[in-house]
Protein backbone atom coordinates (compact mmCIF):
# COMPACT_ATOMS: atom_id res chain seq x y z
CA UNK A 1 0.00 0.00 0.00
CA UNK A 2 1.44 3.28 -0.98
CA UNK A 3 1.34 5.67 2.33
CA UNK A 4 2.04 9.02 0.96
CA UNK A 5 -0.15 10.13 -2.18
CA UNK A 6 -0.43 13.07 -3.93
CA UNK A 7 -3.16 14.66 -5.46
CA UNK A 8 -3.66 17.18 -7.76
CA UNK A 9 -7.09 19.34 -7.85
CA UNK A 10 -8.23 21.79 -10.38
CA UNK A 11 -8.66 24.97 -7.77
CA UNK A 12 -10.91 27.02 -10.96
CA UNK A 13 -13.13 24.66 -12.23
CA UNK A 14 -16.36 25.00 -10.01
CA UNK A 15 -19.04 27.23 -10.04
CA UNK A 16 -17.71 28.91 -6.83
CA UNK A 17 -14.62 29.06 -8.42
CA UNK A 18 -11.29 28.20 -6.18
CA UNK A 19 -12.81 29.49 -2.54
CA UNK A 20 -14.83 25.92 -1.40
CA UNK A 21 -12.13 24.12 -2.92
CA UNK A 22 -9.06 25.43 -1.49
CA UNK A 23 -11.30 25.51 2.31
CA UNK A 24 -12.32 21.87 1.22
CA UNK A 25 -8.44 21.00 0.66
CA UNK A 26 -7.67 23.04 4.47
CA UNK A 27 -10.21 20.41 6.14
CA UNK A 28 -8.45 17.50 4.36
CA UNK A 29 -4.97 18.15 5.30
CA UNK A 30 -6.10 18.73 9.04
CA UNK A 31 -7.03 15.36 8.75
CA UNK A 32 -4.91 13.36 6.96
CA UNK A 33 -1.47 13.12 5.67
CA UNK A 34 -0.55 13.80 2.23
CA UNK A 35 0.79 15.97 -1.10
CA UNK A 36 -1.26 18.04 -2.71
CA UNK A 37 -0.91 20.34 -5.90
CA UNK A 38 -3.44 23.22 -6.52
CA UNK A 39 -3.79 23.76 -10.08
CA UNK A 40 -4.76 27.02 -11.28
CA UNK A 41 -4.55 30.85 -11.12
CA UNK A 42 -2.31 31.57 -8.33
CA UNK A 43 -3.20 34.75 -7.50
CA UNK A 44 -6.93 34.03 -6.93
CA UNK A 45 -5.67 30.84 -4.96
CA UNK A 46 -3.54 32.16 -2.69
CA UNK A 47 -6.43 34.47 -1.67
CA UNK A 48 -8.22 31.84 0.55
CA UNK A 49 -5.12 29.79 1.42
CA UNK A 50 -3.53 30.60 5.04
CA UNK A 51 -0.11 31.83 4.96
CA UNK A 52 0.06 28.48 7.18
CA UNK A 53 -0.78 26.43 4.35
CA UNK A 54 1.62 28.01 1.93
CA UNK A 55 4.80 25.83 2.18
CA UNK A 56 2.21 22.21 2.51
CA UNK A 57 0.74 23.22 -0.68
CA UNK A 58 2.37 23.65 -3.90
CA UNK A 59 0.87 25.36 -6.66
CA UNK A 60 0.54 25.08 -10.48
CA UNK A 61 0.15 27.83 -12.18
CA UNK A 62 -2.03 28.11 -15.47
CA UNK A 63 -4.70 30.53 -16.94
CA UNK A 64 -7.34 28.84 -18.77
CA UNK A 65 -10.56 27.32 -17.40
CA UNK A 66 -13.08 25.22 -19.08
CA UNK A 67 -16.26 27.13 -18.48
CA UNK A 68 -19.49 24.69 -17.89
CA UNK A 69 -21.25 26.16 -20.47
CA UNK A 70 -18.44 24.81 -23.16
CA UNK A 71 -18.30 21.74 -24.90
CA UNK A 72 -16.06 19.21 -23.40
CA UNK A 73 -14.51 18.36 -26.94
CA UNK A 74 -12.67 22.01 -26.97
CA UNK A 75 -10.77 20.70 -23.52
CA UNK A 76 -8.10 18.28 -25.47
CA UNK A 77 -7.22 21.70 -27.22
CA UNK A 78 -7.02 23.94 -24.21
CA UNK A 79 -3.85 23.15 -22.80
CA UNK A 80 -3.33 25.50 -20.33
CA UNK A 81 -6.68 25.15 -18.80
CA UNK A 82 -6.58 23.66 -15.25
CA UNK A 83 -8.46 20.70 -16.07
CA UNK A 84 -6.37 19.98 -18.61
CA UNK A 85 -2.78 20.83 -16.46
CA UNK A 86 -4.29 18.66 -13.49
CA UNK A 87 -4.67 15.74 -15.31
CA UNK A 88 -0.65 15.81 -17.03
CA UNK A 89 0.19 15.88 -13.72
CA UNK A 90 -1.33 12.45 -12.76
CA UNK A 91 -0.06 11.47 -16.47
CA UNK A 92 3.60 11.94 -15.98
CA UNK A 93 3.48 10.66 -12.72
CA UNK A 94 4.10 14.13 -10.73
CA UNK A 95 0.83 13.02 -8.86
CA UNK A 96 -1.44 10.04 -8.09
CA UNK A 97 -5.05 11.36 -8.42
CA UNK A 98 -7.06 14.39 -10.05
CA UNK A 99 -9.88 15.99 -8.53
CA UNK A 100 -12.04 18.38 -10.50
CA UNK A 101 -15.28 20.15 -9.59
CA UNK A 102 -15.28 21.67 -13.24
CA UNK A 103 -16.89 20.41 -16.87
CA UNK A 104 -17.14 16.87 -16.05
CA UNK A 105 -17.14 15.98 -19.40
CA UNK A 106 -13.89 18.02 -20.13
CA UNK A 107 -12.81 16.22 -17.02
CA UNK A 108 -13.57 12.66 -18.53
CA UNK A 109 -12.36 13.50 -22.09
CA UNK A 110 -8.90 14.72 -20.63
CA UNK A 111 -8.49 12.07 -18.14
CA UNK A 112 -9.42 9.17 -20.64
CA UNK A 113 -7.19 10.65 -23.42
CA UNK A 114 -4.13 11.53 -21.67
CA UNK A 115 -4.15 9.22 -18.48
CA UNK A 116 -5.27 6.56 -20.77
CA UNK A 117 -7.16 3.49 -20.57
CA UNK A 118 -6.30 -0.14 -19.14
CA UNK A 119 -6.01 -2.96 -21.24
CA UNK A 120 -8.76 -5.01 -21.62
CA UNK A 121 -11.16 -1.78 -20.90
CA UNK A 122 -12.30 -0.76 -24.04
CA UNK A 123 -15.22 2.03 -22.65
CA UNK A 124 -14.11 3.39 -19.05
CA UNK A 125 -17.21 4.17 -16.97
CA UNK A 126 -18.16 6.66 -13.76
CA UNK A 127 -19.12 5.36 -10.98
CA UNK A 128 -21.53 6.89 -8.25
CA UNK A 129 -22.52 5.51 -4.81
CA UNK A 130 -26.35 5.46 -3.73
CA UNK A 131 -27.82 5.58 -0.75
CA UNK A 132 -29.69 2.14 0.41
CA UNK A 133 -31.82 1.18 3.63
CA UNK A 134 -29.08 -0.75 5.10
CA UNK A 135 -27.32 2.66 6.16
CA UNK A 136 -24.69 1.56 3.65
CA UNK A 137 -24.41 2.32 -0.22
CA UNK A 138 -24.26 1.09 -3.41
CA UNK A 139 -22.23 1.65 -6.71
CA UNK A 140 -24.23 2.70 -9.37
CA UNK A 141 -22.49 2.55 -13.23
CA UNK A 142 -22.19 4.09 -15.41
CA UNK A 143 -24.03 6.87 -14.97
CA UNK A 144 -23.19 9.13 -17.90
CA UNK A 145 -20.17 7.98 -20.24
CA UNK A 146 -21.02 4.87 -22.40
CA UNK A 147 -24.83 6.09 -23.75
CA UNK A 148 -24.63 3.73 -26.35
CA UNK A 149 -22.88 0.32 -24.54
CA UNK A 150 -22.32 -3.10 -25.71
CA UNK A 151 -22.66 -6.21 -23.70
CA UNK A 152 -18.73 -6.78 -23.33
CA UNK A 153 -18.71 -3.20 -21.97
CA UNK A 154 -21.31 -4.18 -18.86
CA UNK A 155 -19.16 -7.28 -18.68
CA UNK A 156 -16.24 -5.27 -17.93
CA UNK A 157 -18.29 -3.04 -16.18
CA UNK A 158 -19.43 -5.51 -13.44
CA UNK A 159 -15.89 -6.73 -12.80
CA UNK A 160 -15.07 -3.05 -12.25
CA UNK A 161 -17.66 -2.48 -9.77
CA UNK A 162 -16.84 -5.60 -8.23
CA UNK A 163 -13.17 -4.80 -7.69
CA UNK A 164 -14.27 -0.99 -6.01
CA UNK A 165 -17.23 -2.68 -4.01
CA UNK A 166 -14.29 -5.39 -2.72
CA UNK A 167 -11.65 -2.53 -2.15
CA UNK A 168 -12.81 0.57 -1.18
CA UNK A 169 -16.45 0.04 -0.08
CA UNK A 170 -15.39 -3.00 2.16
CA UNK A 171 -17.57 -5.41 0.73
CA UNK A 172 -15.88 -9.02 1.77
CA UNK A 173 -18.34 -10.57 -1.33
CA UNK A 174 -20.09 -8.33 -3.95
CA UNK A 175 -23.19 -8.99 -5.03
CA UNK A 176 -23.70 -7.94 -8.91
CA UNK A 177 -26.96 -6.96 -10.44
CA UNK A 178 -27.69 -5.91 -13.96
CA UNK A 179 -30.45 -3.37 -14.06
CA UNK A 180 -33.25 -4.69 -16.32
CA UNK A 181 -37.21 -4.51 -16.45
CA UNK A 182 -37.94 -7.21 -14.30
CA UNK A 183 -36.14 -10.07 -12.40
CA UNK A 184 -36.75 -12.91 -14.32
CA UNK A 185 -33.62 -14.21 -16.98
CA UNK A 186 -35.43 -13.61 -19.90
CA UNK A 187 -36.44 -9.76 -19.34
CA UNK A 188 -34.82 -6.91 -20.58
CA UNK A 189 -33.50 -6.09 -24.24
CA UNK A 190 -31.19 -7.27 -26.62
CA UNK A 191 -28.61 -5.56 -24.70
CA UNK A 192 -29.16 -6.77 -21.39
CA UNK A 193 -30.06 -9.73 -22.36
CA UNK A 194 -26.60 -10.59 -24.39
CA UNK A 195 -24.77 -9.31 -20.86
CA UNK A 196 -26.64 -11.20 -18.57
CA UNK A 197 -25.26 -14.00 -20.76
CA UNK A 198 -21.32 -12.84 -20.62
CA UNK A 199 -21.78 -11.96 -16.69
CA UNK A 200 -23.04 -15.47 -15.68
CA UNK A 201 -19.87 -16.27 -15.16
CA UNK A 202 -18.79 -13.93 -12.98
CA UNK A 203 -18.58 -14.57 -9.15
CA UNK A 204 -21.16 -12.79 -7.43
CA UNK A 205 -23.34 -12.04 -10.24
CA UNK A 206 -27.07 -12.61 -8.83
CA UNK A 207 -29.02 -11.60 -12.14
CA UNK A 208 -31.50 -8.76 -13.36
CA UNK A 209 -32.43 -6.44 -10.84
CA UNK A 210 -35.06 -3.75 -10.69
CA UNK A 211 -34.35 0.17 -9.74
CA UNK A 212 -35.75 -0.46 -6.42
CA UNK A 213 -32.80 -2.59 -5.82
CA UNK A 214 -30.62 0.42 -6.00
CA UNK A 215 -31.80 1.32 -2.72
CA UNK A 216 -33.04 -1.73 -0.47
CA UNK A 217 -29.21 -2.75 -0.46
CA UNK A 218 -30.56 -6.07 -1.99
CA UNK A 219 -27.21 -5.98 -4.82
CA UNK A 220 -24.06 -3.65 -3.94
CA UNK A 221 -22.93 -3.02 -7.53
CA UNK A 222 -25.93 -2.16 -9.91
CA UNK A 223 -24.34 -2.33 -13.91
CA UNK A 224 -26.08 -0.37 -16.64
CA UNK A 225 -25.83 1.48 -19.40
CA UNK A 226 -24.40 5.41 -19.38
CA UNK A 227 -27.90 6.89 -20.55
CA UNK A 228 -29.95 4.88 -18.31
CA UNK A 229 -27.63 4.99 -15.47
CA UNK A 230 -27.26 8.72 -16.30
CA UNK A 231 -31.10 9.39 -16.46
CA UNK A 232 -31.26 6.75 -12.87
CA UNK A 233 -29.25 8.98 -11.26
CA UNK A 234 -31.07 12.37 -12.07
CA UNK A 235 -34.03 11.29 -11.19
CA UNK A 236 -32.84 10.02 -7.95
CA UNK A 237 -31.83 13.55 -7.06
CA UNK A 238 -35.01 14.83 -8.45
CA UNK A 239 -37.21 12.57 -5.94
CA UNK A 240 -35.04 13.42 -3.14
CA UNK A 241 -35.15 17.25 -3.34
CA UNK A 242 -39.17 16.71 -4.46
CA UNK A 243 -39.65 14.47 -0.88
CA UNK A 244 -37.78 17.28 1.20
CA UNK A 245 -39.58 19.97 -0.55
CA UNK A 246 -43.29 18.25 0.47
CA UNK A 247 -41.96 17.56 3.97
CA UNK A 248 -41.29 21.03 4.58
CA UNK A 249 -44.82 22.29 3.09
CA UNK A 250 -46.40 19.74 5.01
CA UNK A 251 -44.58 21.24 8.07
CA UNK A 252 -45.41 24.79 7.67
CA UNK A 253 -49.53 23.87 7.47
CA UNK A 254 -49.65 23.61 11.20
CA UNK A 255 -48.25 24.26 14.69
CA UNK A 256 -48.19 20.66 15.76
CA UNK A 257 -46.41 19.53 12.79
CA UNK A 258 -44.10 22.41 13.31
CA UNK A 259 -43.48 21.01 17.39
CA UNK A 260 -42.93 17.49 15.56
CA UNK A 261 -40.38 18.83 13.00
CA UNK A 262 -38.24 20.46 15.65
CA UNK A 263 -38.26 17.41 17.97
CA UNK A 264 -37.18 15.31 14.95
CA UNK A 265 -34.95 17.96 13.96
CA UNK A 266 -31.45 16.88 15.82
CA UNK A 267 -32.11 12.62 15.59
CA UNK A 268 -33.54 11.74 12.37
CA UNK A 269 -33.64 15.13 9.73
CA UNK A 270 -29.94 15.54 10.80
CA UNK A 271 -29.33 11.60 9.94
CA UNK A 272 -31.57 11.74 6.62
CA UNK A 273 -29.54 14.66 5.57
CA UNK A 274 -26.31 13.09 5.84
CA UNK A 275 -27.68 9.76 4.48
CA UNK A 276 -28.51 11.28 1.03
CA UNK A 277 -26.14 14.44 0.94
CA UNK A 278 -24.01 14.26 -2.03
CA UNK A 279 -20.66 15.76 -0.22
CA UNK A 280 -21.04 12.79 2.25
CA UNK A 281 -18.34 11.18 -0.45
CA UNK A 282 -17.81 14.02 -2.74
CA UNK A 283 -16.97 12.76 -6.22
CA UNK A 284 -17.89 9.78 -8.40
CA UNK A 285 -14.64 7.91 -9.98
CA UNK A 286 -13.88 7.37 -13.47
CA UNK A 287 -12.75 3.59 -13.59
CA UNK A 288 -10.91 2.14 -15.98
CA UNK A 289 -8.31 4.39 -16.56
CA UNK A 290 -4.41 4.33 -15.48
CA UNK A 291 -4.80 6.33 -12.41
CA UNK A 292 -7.42 7.91 -10.19
CA UNK A 293 -9.68 10.71 -11.41
CA UNK A 294 -12.71 11.68 -9.50
CA UNK A 295 -15.25 13.73 -10.93
CA UNK A 296 -17.04 16.10 -8.36
CA UNK A 297 -20.16 18.22 -8.65
CA UNK A 298 -19.74 21.92 -9.61
CA UNK A 299 -21.43 22.89 -7.14
CA UNK A 300 -19.04 21.27 -4.27
CA UNK A 301 -18.92 22.52 -1.62
CA UNK A 302 -15.78 22.22 1.57
CA UNK A 303 -16.89 18.88 2.45
CA UNK A 304 -17.81 17.53 -0.86
CA UNK A 305 -14.23 18.46 -2.09
CA UNK A 306 -12.55 17.37 1.16
CA UNK A 307 -14.60 13.85 0.65
CA UNK A 308 -13.71 13.73 -2.80
CA UNK A 309 -9.93 14.22 -2.14
CA UNK A 310 -10.28 11.25 0.57
CA UNK A 311 -11.99 8.94 -2.13
CA UNK A 312 -8.96 9.82 -4.27
CA UNK A 313 -6.31 8.92 -1.39
CA UNK A 314 -7.88 5.84 -1.11
CA UNK A 315 -8.08 5.26 -4.38
CA UNK A 316 -4.18 5.73 -4.94
CA UNK A 317 -3.08 3.90 -1.71
CA UNK A 318 -4.53 0.80 -2.17
CA UNK A 319 -3.73 0.97 -6.07
CA UNK A 320 -7.43 0.41 -7.32
CA UNK A 321 -6.17 1.04 -10.94
CA UNK A 322 -3.89 -2.11 -11.15
CA UNK A 323 -6.27 -4.58 -9.06
CA UNK A 324 -8.92 -3.62 -11.80
CA UNK A 325 -6.48 -4.96 -14.60
CA UNK A 326 -5.53 -7.63 -13.04
CA UNK A 327 -9.26 -8.56 -12.30
CA UNK A 328 -10.07 -8.01 -16.24
CA UNK A 329 -7.09 -9.74 -17.39
CA UNK A 330 -8.07 -13.30 -15.51
CA UNK A 331 -11.83 -12.74 -17.73
CA UNK A 332 -10.20 -12.41 -20.69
Amino acid sequence: MKEKVTIAIDAMGGDFGPKPIVEGLIQALHEKEFNTILVGDKEKIVQYLPSGHLKRVRIHHCNDVIGMHESASVALKRKDSSIYQAVELVRSKEADAVVSAGHSGATMAVSISRIGRLSNVKRPPLATLMPNINLEHSLLLDVGIVVDATPQNLFEFAIMGKVYAKEVMGVTSPKIGLLSNGEEDSKGNELTKEAFKLMQKLEGFVGNVEGRDIFNGEVHVIVTDGFTGNVVLKTSEGVAKTITDFMRQEIEKSLSAKIGALLMKRKVFKHLKKRIDYAEYGGAPLLGIKGCSIVSHGSSNAKAIKNAIFQAIKFSRLDISHKIEEALNRYQ
